[in-house]
């Protein structure tokens, strides 16, 4: 570990060739698979979060945009394909050295089914949603955020509409 000359942190630098090998946040991306009124989660197969529900997301792949990786990632854990929207919420999560982005999305069929990474993919209306067994305060706070703009019209109305952005904290539980 050293600062190198062109910078002001310490990276991991190669002793032997001088390389400079730098560790940054993941990208998460996902989306908010609506079909009607009714939002489409997935039930996941893996840690963590084993057993709890949550959108449909994952991390970026190098060589695509994070647009099209939520789309990927729709279609690999719920086996939905949707027409993606304008990004929704932008959650940064230092502890976890990851950034969240979910994109609105519509379904283009009420087809689905789980992927690998999932146990089950459900519809949900919103008073149906297991709060309580919701996996990550990102997807919570995404959904909380949905249901809040679309209860007060704001999809209806493009001009009012503008990406949600926060940061959460370690402390934060579900």
């Amino acid at each position: 570990m050293k600062i190198p000359a062109d910078d002001s942190r310490e990276r991991h630098v190669c002793e032997s060739c001088g390389a400079v090998h730098y560790f940054n946040p993941r990208n998460v991306v996902g989306t908010i698979p609506v079909y009607g009124k009714q939002i489409l989660l997935c039930r996941r197969a893996i840690e963590p979060r084993h057993g709890y529900w949550t959108l449909p997301a994952g991390f970026m792949e190098l060589g695509e945009s994070t647009s099209a990786g939520a789309v990927r990632e729709t279609q690999e854990e719920a086996g939905a394909y949707v027409d993606i929207g304008p990004l929704y919420s932008l959650l940064n999560v230092p502890h976890a050295e990851q950034v969240h982005f979910f994109y609105l999305a519509k379904m283009t069929s009420a087809e689905f089914h789980a992927g690998e990474e999932s146990l089950e993919v459900a519809l949900f209306d919103e008073q149906d949603i297991p709060w309580n067994e919701i996996a990550f305060p990102t997807v919570k706070q995404t959904l909380e955020w949905f249901f809040a703009d679309r209860a007060a019209g704001r999809f209806d109305q493009p001009n009012e509409f503008s990406v949600r952005s926060r940061d959460i904290l370690p402390s934060e539980k579900i």
